[in-house]
């Protein structure tokens, strides 16, 4: 009787989509690779999180009640993201999800979100089927049609290239996406695709790709992927095939493993990406967010951990508006978001549960990276160039 009472009330609780917290806390999920791979993702999140949910306890926290962030381990690998999703659910009750910044991941978490109602926010997945078709599931970054359309004109306008080669990692969704839109873009508006070459995640030899990319004589060459791969592929690339024309690639390549490699020989006629942040911006709310960040964990924030101190921020607010944990009222919460003042740009959520905000791209120089382009959320539906400082060949 005892165990019969007990899966009713948390059938009834699953079915009034609500949690209860316990006494002086709100639980908040995150999951991530705080381990593997692309671990550095992981932990940069986790820390702007947690400096975020630190910032607002020590404010009165929300509600009246502090916010206890959960953090699960899923190693990078999509079916232990499903894991930790489920496990922060059941496990730990929490009232949202935060998490994650690799796109396969968020889809997978975010199937587990929705059919649980559960709301979830990904800080940093672009791809476009994240939140596609989702009740449940937002996220405060642009998307990768974006993204693509955005670098494609980049290299077409401020680059002056008309011949672009791609090489992308076939089996990973942000990747193959991001080609996509790229190709697409960059072919509408008159440049020429004469190279599209794979590889896959865990690869180390990249001299057989970039032989024919080399051979297709491209004016720019565009690797949409995650900075294990990409560094080894400016290096390889660079040193060993002598390909100097510029390099451009995502967000996914934002890592100080990759930013502090890339110095003379490597930086050839330009090393580009676009992202959603960077350190050396100079806008009061960067600075004042750098600060802190350094003065806590003694290092320079990347855009991961700028977007999930923006993630947790919106998510506290929501919260706090919807004035109650109840699950479809933060949910309705986050949906409404509008004009939010985060590190990584004011954020709106459109209809589509996706950010409406800018794109930077960075030039990594002397490790370091520099803002030669802002381009607004709307800009690129339109023929004006780019507003910034137009890079040189």
């Amino acid at each position: 009787m005892r165990s019969f009472a007990y899966l009713l009330t948390a059938l009834l609780v699953t079915l009034t989509g609500c949690r209860k917290p316990e006494a002086d806390v709100i639980k908040i999920g995150h999951f991530a690779s705080m381990t593997g791979p692309t671990a550095t993702f992981g932990q940069s999140t986790d820390k702007g999180i947690r400096l975020a949910m630190d910032e607002i306890n020590r404010q009165g926290g929300v509600l009246g009640k502090k916010i206890v962030v959960i953090t699960e381990d899923d190693a990078g690998k999509t079916e232990e993201a499903a894991a930790a999703v489920q496990k922060l659910i059941t496990r730990d009750r929490v009232v949202a999800i935060l998490g994650e910044v690799a796109s396969s991941r968020s889809i997978v978490g975010g199937n587990i979100c929705e059919a649980r109602g559960i709301p979830m926010i990904s800080p940093a997945s672009t791809n476009p089927k994240v939140t596609r078709g989702k009740k449940w599931v937002f996220r405060i970054c642009f998307t990768d049609d974006f993204q693509g359309l955005a670098m494609a004109r980049f290299c077409y306008e401020n680059l002056k290239a008309k011949r672009a080669a791609i090489l992308k990692d076939r089996k990973n969704e942000y990747s193959v996406g991001l080609a996509e839109f790229f190709a697409k873009t960059f072919e509408q508006l008159g440049g020429q695709i004469v190279a599209h070459e794979n590889y896959q995640e865990g690869d180390v030899d990249f001299k057989p790709q970039l032989a024919k990319i080399k051979a297709a004589n491209p004016d720019v060459l565009f690797v949409p992927g995650y900075y294990t791969e990409c560094g080894l592929i400016l290096k390889q690339a660079r040193r060993d095939l002598g390909m100097n024309l510029p390099i451009a690639g995502g967000d996914g390549w934002d890592s100080a493993s990759l930013i502090q490699e890339i110095r003379g020989d490597l930086e050839g006629k330009g090393v580009y990406f676009g992202n959603h942040f960077s350190p050396y911006e100079k806008r009061p709310e960067v600075q004042e967010f750098v600060k802190k960040f350094k003065e806590r964990y003694g290092e320079l924030p990347d855009a991961m951990a700028a977007l999930g101190y923006d993630a947790a921020r919106i998510l506290a607010d929501a919260i706090k508006r919807a004035g109650s944990t109840e699950l479809a009222k933060i949910r309705d919460a986050i949906e409404q978001t509008k004009d939010f003042p985060g590190v990584t740009g004011r954020i709106t959520i459109d209809k589509n549960h996706n950010a409406r905000k800018p794109l930077l791209v960075l030039q990594i120089k002397d490790g370091k990276t520099k803002v030669v382009a802002t381009i607004p959320p709307m800009e690129t539906t339109q023929p004006a160039s780019f507003r910034g400082t137009s890079p040189l060949r």
